[in-house]
């Protein structure tokens, strides 16, 4: 697998626990398919951890970089290392990795994706792929973080709602202020039931720690999704 060597052009800050970065791709290819990853260290060191794409290949192509959505609470990491990095610093990226991606003409009527936290990143490049096609598909997502100020792209998710692309559902686990009048709790059948209208007609995408991952996969299963229409990318914690 190729490994390219870009600089950092640009750094922001996410969430309050984690940061966008861009790379420059400097004019190098780097196709891939929405959903996918690349294996990122610090430029010369052998280890590297992969991250998710948050941008979609056309928004690539537009821009010339790639965009990581990156936690910056991770010491020792080469993750952390990345978030922290001056712009102009040089990483390595190798890739394209990963089959969470979207079929090239998804069928179903209903598209659902399902994120916790930083899982919203490969799902972000998925929508916005399907929305520069004016999809037939109707879009929902479900997005869980621990605080109201933990969702990362909520701006430009909220604009896509306001403008009847996209049915956005948001829950907090943790955040027991009062400034924040939507939904608390973990996902559960409830949620799912708010947003899942044809279970048959449903292609789903969850992306998130593994705990949320099993319990949602469980739940769309027990609400009539078929084992094939569910598709998944987890982590350990």
């Amino acid at each position: 697998m190729p490994v390219v060597t870009v600089p950092i052009v640009d750094l922001q800050s996410a969430t309050p626990r984690s940061r966008l970065v861009a790379l420059d791709l400097q004019g190098q290819p780097l196709p891939f398919d929405p959903g996918q990853a690349v294996i990122v260290g610090a430029h010369g060191q052998q280890e590297r951890r992969p991250y998710s794409i948050a941008c979609s290949p056309a928004r690539a192509a537009e821009t010339g970089r790639i965009e990581l959505l990156i936690a910056a609470d991770e010491p020792g990491s080469p993750g952390s290392n990345v978030a922290s990095a001056a712009r102009g610093t040089l990483v390595d990226v190798e890739g394209p990795v990963g089959t969470f991606t979207l079929p090239p003409r998804p069928v179903a009527e209903w598209l659902l994706f399902v994120a916790g936290g930083a899982g919203i990143a490969p799902l972000r490049a998925m929508l916005d792929h399907l929305l520069r096609g004016q999809p037939a598909h109707r879009l929902s997502l479900l997005y869980s973080a621990r605080r109201a100020d933990e969702f990362a792209f909520i701006d430009e998710l909220r604009a896509h709602a306001a403008a009847g692309l996209l049915d956005l559902h948001q829950t907090v686990t943790r955040d027991e202020s009062a400034s924040w009048t939507g939904r608390r709790g973990r996902i559960g059948r409830a949620h799912f039931e708010a947003l899942l209208h044809e279970p048959l007609a449903t292609l789903c995408f969850v992306c998130g720690p593994d705990a949320l991952v099993g319990e949602s996969v469980a739940t769309l299963g027990a609400l009539g999704v078929p084992d094939a229409q569910i598709r998944t990318e987890r982590w350990g914690r």
